[in-house]
């Protein structure tokens, strides 16, 4: 009876084992996590969990019982040493499990600081997963000082989280401006304003020189000379895909564990899901670092895992919360050359359209639930509507589906 394996107990690995067996597949089932917590949802650690909002079991993506009470084998807190491609199993430690299909779903991994500049000090932390979130938390009281570096929606997460919570918060983005890799200036220029309401410093084109302090980190010299204390650090730079199993296996490497348009990678026993892949998009490649990615592509694998042949089409999409707005994003901005805007109805409320020449390509909707269902649906359906009828307010959002 065929078996399989997945390392990697997050999103896209829970996502996978569940459909496996939904779908009837009734072989043995291992699914392997570093972690000592069964699969939970990571979005929440920097948002409702760190306010305390949100208790530990309310993150689990399923009961615990779920894996035993469906025949899958959960091992947590356990890391692959090594995989055997040649004799097809994984180690262990002393222990060897072997499989026919093999899924990696390991993610992703924070940036970090270098030592050299103080990234080994006490007191500096990624936001990246339960014990990091945990580790951090007691330090959230009025008064205190943080800075924050890098200005990406992790980064600004944590300053809105920490603002909240009466902290002082300073924020440095290297680049010009905030969200400058991934939004039009309009986003930057909106959340800009909506942190410096709140009391947040953000300074741009500033970057982190190095961390103050001996063993803990007590300030911080910014590359314009200018010195802070600080009680904290979080640091927000960035993810890179966790390949280091694949590459010690020989896998192919391309931004992630490199794989087909069915989620098999160089190794025709071997898949690959979520963070840690890319796959072919739109006539070259993507990774995608989303919870709809990980979940739609989990259970694509799966299904291929039981022969379905079926190609993987990604639809990206992906939010943010920060204080009482809501960001939600459609389609992939990347080459865009025009931006429409669209007021929206309600305080704050506001949608800005992404175009390259007629082509509608994403959607940043603020407050604004129904622009981004319908800017989803057009994108989705290939319809570009009229950048002048999107930016009439007068004009009826469903309209633009019937366009």
């Amino acid at each position: 009876m065929s078996s399989v394996v997945v390392i990697g107990a997050g999103q896209a690995g829970s996502s996978l084992v569940a459909k496996l067996r939904n779908a009837g597949f009734e072989g043995p089932v291992t699914l392997i996590g570093a972690e000592p917590a069964p699969p939970y949802q990571r979005p929440p650690l920097s948002k409702k969990y760190l306010l305390g909002e949100m208790a530990l079991e309310r993150l689990y993506l399923r009961p615990e019982s779920f894996y035993a009470e469906n025949g899958i084998d959960l091992r947590l807190g356990r890391r692959v040493e090594a995989i055997d491609r040649q004799g097809r199993e994984v180690r262990l430690g002393d222990e060897v499990i072997a499989y026919n299909h093999l899924v990696l779903t390991t993610g992703s991994t924070p940036r970090r600081l270098p030592a050299s500049i103080g990234g080994n000090l006490a007191g500096v932390f990624t936001v990246r997963d339960l014990a990091d979130v945990d580790a951090m938390a007691p330090r959230f009281e009025p008064g205190r000082r943080v800075l924050i570096v890098g200005g990406g929606y992790i980064g600004l997460e944590a300053a809105a989280v920490a603002a909240k919570k009466g902290l002082e918060v300073t924020l440095v983005e290297m680049a010009d401006r905030i969200l400058q890799r991934v939004a039009a200036p309009e986003t930057s220029d909106y959340f800009r304003a909506l942190h410096a309401a709140h009391g947040v410093d953000i300074r741009e084109g500033v970057g982190l020189d190095t961390l103050l302090g001996e063993d803990v980190v007590r300030g911080a010299r910014l590359s314009d000379g200018s010195e802070l204390a600080v009680d904290f650090v979080i640091v927000g730079v960035g993810i890179a895909p966790a390949t280091q199993l694949a590459e010690l296996s020989g896998l192919t490497i391309d931004n992630g564990i490199r794989v087909d348009a069915l989620g098999r990678t160089s190794d025709p026993d071997i898949w690959a899901a979520g963070d840690c892949a890319s796959f072919p998009h739109g006539g070259g490649r993507i990774r995608l670092e989303s919870v709809p990615n990980a979940i739609d592509m989990g259970e694509c694998v799966a299904d291929n895992i039981m022969g379905a042949g079926r190609e993987y089409v990604a639809q990206p999409w992906f939010w943010s919360d920060q204080y009482d707005v809501k960001l939600q994003i459609a389609g992939l901005n990347t080459g865009y050359d025009r931006i429409v805007t669209r007021p929206g109805d309600g305080e704050g409320a506001v949608s800005y359209w992404y175009y390259r020449g007629p082509r509608l390509l994403a959607v940043d909707a603020m407050n604004e639930p129904r622009a981004y269902m319908v800017g989803k649906r057009l994108i989705e359906a290939g319809k570009s509507p009229d950048p002048s009828v999107v930016a009439d307010p007068g004009v009826e959002l469903k309209s633009l589906l019937r366009g």
